[in-house]
C-alpha cells in the first residue's frame, strides 16, 4: 500500500492548482497569483461557489481537510464559517496562511496534520468539508473514523470525490487513454514516434512495470486523475461511499462538472448524470462497542 509519507511528498512538490494561473507563480506577487487562480478555476468549475453557497456554515465550526490553494477556504470564511484548516503538507498550509493574511480573513486554526490523526479534540466541529482530497487517502477507513471523532453528533460531513459513473472515468480514462497508450507503445519502442508531455510520462510508467500491468484499471486510475506521477486515487459511486465511510449515513449526493480531457465537454449538458465531481453529504452514525 502507498504510504501517507509518499502522498505527502507528491503533493508537496506538486501543489494542487499551481499550473492554473498562466505565467504566474508564487515567487512573485501572491495577490495576483491568488486572484488569477480563483478567476481561472471558477470560470471552469462554476459549480463550486454554488455548491458552497448551499452549505449551512454561517456561525458554525467548520474544519476543512485538504486545502490546496485555499480558494474554498476563503469562500467558507466569507460565508461566516468559524474556519479551521488542516493539510498534510507544509506547502499548502503556508500558501493558505499567506492568502488569509493578505485578505485579512479571520480563522480559528490552520496547521499541518494528517486526516489519520487530526490534531483536534472530540466533537470539535459542526461541519467537516473536504474537496477533492479523500479519494487520495489509501487508509480511508481510518480517515473516516477520525473525521467521525472530531465531528459533533449532529454535525455533517461534506465531501467531493471523483465519480466512477462519469464521462471522464468510463470513456476518457478507461477507454481513450488506454487505447492511445496501446497504440503508441510499440511505435515509441521502435523509434517511429517520440511522444512528449503527459503521453511520454505514461510510456515511462508503462515501461517500468510492463504495459499490460499498467493498463489494469486498479493501476491506471492512480496515474490518470492528477497527472501520471500521482501515486493514489479512487473513484466513487454512492455504494462505495457507503462502504468506505462506514461510520456515516449518506443523506444526499449529486454530480457536477463535465470534465473529460482531452474531450471539449465542459459546456455540454449532462453533469448531473456524467459529471466528474461527486458531492456527498453524510451524517455521523452513533458508534457502539459492537460497531
Amino acid at each position: 500500500m502507498v504510504q501517507e509519507a509518499d502522498i505527502r511528498d507528491f503533493w508537496s512538490t506538486h501543489p494542487c492548482g499551481d499550473h492554473i494561473p498562466s505565467g504566474l507563480d508564487t515567487r512573485g506577487d501572491y495577490e495576483n497569483f491568488f486572484s488569477e487562480y480563483d478567476a481561472q478555476k471558477y470560470r471552469l468549475e462554476t459549480h463550486i461557489p454554488v455548491c458552497l453557497a448551499g452549505l449551512d456554515v454561517d456561525g458554525r465550526r467548520v474544519l476543512e481537510v485538504g486545502l490546496g490553494q485555499g480558494a474554498e477556504s476563503e469562500l467558507l470564511i466569507r460565508r461566516g464559517a468559524h474556519w479551521s484548516g488542516v493539510d498534510v503538507t507544509d506547502t499548502s498550509v503556508e500558501r493558505v496562511r499567506k492568502r488569509l493574511q493578505l485578505r485579512s480573513l479571520p480563522f480559528v486554526s490552520l496547521q499541518r496534520g494528517s486526516v489519520l490523526g487530526l490534531p483536534f479534540p472530540d466533537a470539535s466541529f459542526d461541519v467537516v468539508f473536504s474537496h477533492g482530497v479523500l479519494h487520495h487517502v489509501p487508509d480511508i477507513s481510518s480517515a473516516q473514523r477520525e473525521i467521525h471523532r472530531v465531528l459533533a453528533a449532529n454535525g455533517e460531513l461534506v465531501v467531493m470525490v471523483y465519480a466512477r459513473w462519469s464521462l471522464n472515468y468510463l470513456i476518457c480514462i478507461a477507454l481513450l487513454r488506454r487505447l492511445a497508450l496501446i497504440t503508441t507503445y510499440p511505435l515509441a519502442a521502435c523509434g517511429i514516434v517520440r511522444p512528449t508531455g503527459v503521453l511520454a510520462s505514461h510510456l515511462r510508467n508503462a515501461r517500468k512495470i510492463g504495459l499490460m500491468r499498467y493498463l489494469r484499471m486498479r493501476e491506471f486510475i492512480h496515474r490518470n486523475t492528477d497527472g501520471p506521477e500521482n501515486l493514489f486515487s479512487r473513484v466513487y459511486d454512492t455504494r462505495r461511499v457507503r462502504r468506505d465511510f462506514e461510520t456515516f449515513t449518506v443523506t444526499r449526493s449529486y454530480k457536477r462538472f463535465m470534465h473529460a480531457p482531452p474531450l471539449p465537454v465542459h459546456r455540454l449538458p449532462g453533469q448531473a448524470i456524467a459529471g466528474w465531481h461527486l458531492w456527498v453529504h453524510l451524517k455521523p452514525r452513533v458508534i457502539t462497542a459492537a460497531s
